[in-house]
């Protein structure tokens, strides 16, 4: 349980000012802010947590709510922690890469699972049958990967590397992350030191993370002139000095490439309970928390629950993330994917895994995905008994139309989502429009310490019109 300290005392707020206004905390929105209500009008508080009574500063006021700073707290609730990062805070200054190490990690996980039900409600007007258990892990050290900013800011005695401030596009003048691996953490001022010595310092707006198995690191330097021969015998001695991989990238990810033919070569991203290793470029899709992503992927194929044989579709296939653990486990598994070059990296691991008989990859539009497509995939494949969609945050919609339209509906749908509402949105179309029922959901904790909900929902359409057996009876998820 937490130690109760004094208002000043707590972390993240500033001392008490007997002018201030004061709300009750009652609950947390989708950015870690608490929601208390003022005057008839909600209050967005930054800094504060349910149960919490909290002196407020008013930092904009709209006519239907406004937005508030914690500047202390005269009741504090016993989930409030110290926070691990000195950088972590509320003020305009501080780092905006987390929202919630204020707060106890489980009670973290708990808040983002009623998030998910309160948005499931409010935007789909919708109630799982079943809310399944979080699926959390490592708290900290956890960011595989990470999109760092750049920038050479004089006053603050030369370059900055790290996450923007929050609500600010200037960048926080980060010296330690305990989100990022310790192995990238302890790059954070070396990093610096080595920008600010470049001569395109202010021609290098951006480094992308990507951390694999092992030691393997490959930092990808976004750099919008080419560096001087000073400078790429600089980045080299970075390179060696600190086991590091450098890649540079003059516009799109399609361009990265690496520093020296020494920093060539993928990544690899394990499976181990599938048998899978999936190799990747630096700049390709990958989960951002590798540990999670083995349970989810686990989850994904349990609650999917293709017997042998069976055909599945994978749509926002990506490297094939999910399409090779299902195949691994006997299904034939169609992935589809907007990207060509993903889809060509998908059939090179379908073969490099021993699973390209059980696997068909095609580049498609999936924002255009209709019936006849649908019905090609039905023609060619047979009755299909599950789909899993892992869309980006617009979400499915096109897919989620053509589902709940079809007279040969899947026996089952699996939903991995990164944005709640869209989840709502598909969501609702499928059981409001399709009959269908939503039979499971829960957040997936990809990203502890900040607001972002991930989540994973279960769906089947009308047993009279199942184009396949489903999975598994539900009573097999709750353990």
């Amino acid at each position: 349980m937490a130690r109760r300290r004094a208002a000043a005392d707590l972390p993240g707020v500033a001392g008490s000012d007997p002018a201030a206004d004061r709300v009750t905390i009652e609950s947390l929105d989708l950015e870690g802010r608490g929601v208390a209500r003022r005057d008839g009008k909600v209050v967005f508080v930054a800094g504060a947590l349910p149960g919490e009574r909290a002196q407020i500063r008013i930092l904009r006021a709209k006519p239907s709510y406004e937005t508030a700073r914690a500047i202390a707290i005269e009741r504090a609730s016993v989930e409030r922690r110290e926070p691990r990062c000195r950088h972590f805070g509320f003020d305009n200054e501080a780092c905006g890469g987390c929202a919630m190490q204020h707060l106890e990690p489980r009670t973290q996980v708990a808040i983002k699972q009623r998030a998910l039900e309160d948005t499931l409600w409010h935007i789909g007007r919708l109630r799982p049958q079943l809310m399944l258990r979080a699926i959390h892990g490592p708290a900290w050290g956890y960011r595989h990967r990470a999109r760092l900013s750049v920038r050479d800011v004089t006053r603050k005695g030369g370059v900055l590397v790290g996450f923007h401030e929050r609500a600010s596009s200037y960048v926080a003048d980060m010296r330690e992350c305990p989100v990022l691996p310790d192995r990238v953490a302890r790059l954070l001022l070396p990093l610096r030191e080595l920008f600010g010595s470049l001569t395109i310092r202010r021609r290098l707006p951006q480094v992308e993370v990507a951390f694999g198995g092992g030691d393997d690191l490959v930092l990808v330097l976004r750099v919008l002139e080419p560096p001087s021969d000073d400078d790429r015998t600089l980045l080299v001695g970075f390179a060696r000095r600190h086991r590091v991989r450098l890649w540079l990238q003059s516009s799109g990810p399609d361009s990265a490439r690496p520093l020296t033919p020494e920093d060539a070569g993928e990544l690899v991203l394990d499976l181990p309970e599938f048998g899978i290793a999936l190799t990747f470029l630096p700049t390709d899709f990958t989960q951002v928390n590798h540990p999670i992503n083995e349970v989810l992927v686990r989850s994904a194929v349990r609650l999917l629950g293709l017997p042998a044989g069976a055909v599945g579709v994978d749509f926002y296939c990506g490297l094939g993330n999910f399409t090779l653990p299902l195949a691994a486990r006997g299904a034939t598994v169609h992935g589809f994917e907007g990207s060509r070059a993903l889809v060509e990296r998908a059939v090179a691991a379908a073969q490099r895994n021993g699973l390209a008989q059980r696997t068909r990859f095609a580049a498609r539009d999936l924002n255009q995905w209709s019936a006849a497509d649908w019905n090609a995939t039905i023609a060619e494949a047979g009755p299909v008994a599950g789909v899993l969609v892992d869309p980006p945050r617009e979400g499915a919609p096109a897919i989620a139309r053509t589902l709940a339209d079809t007279t040969q509906p899947p026996g089952r749908l699996v939903y991995v989502s990164c944005n709640p509402a869209t989840l709502a949105r598909d969501s609702a179309v499928l059981v409001h429009e399709g009959g269908w029922t939503l039979r499971a959901a829960g957040v997936v904790n990809m990203f502890p310490q900040t607001s972002h909900v991930e989540s994973i929902a279960v769906l089947e359409p009308p047993a009279s019109a199942q184009g396949a057996p489903p999975g598994p009876d539900m009573v097999e998820w709750k353990a």
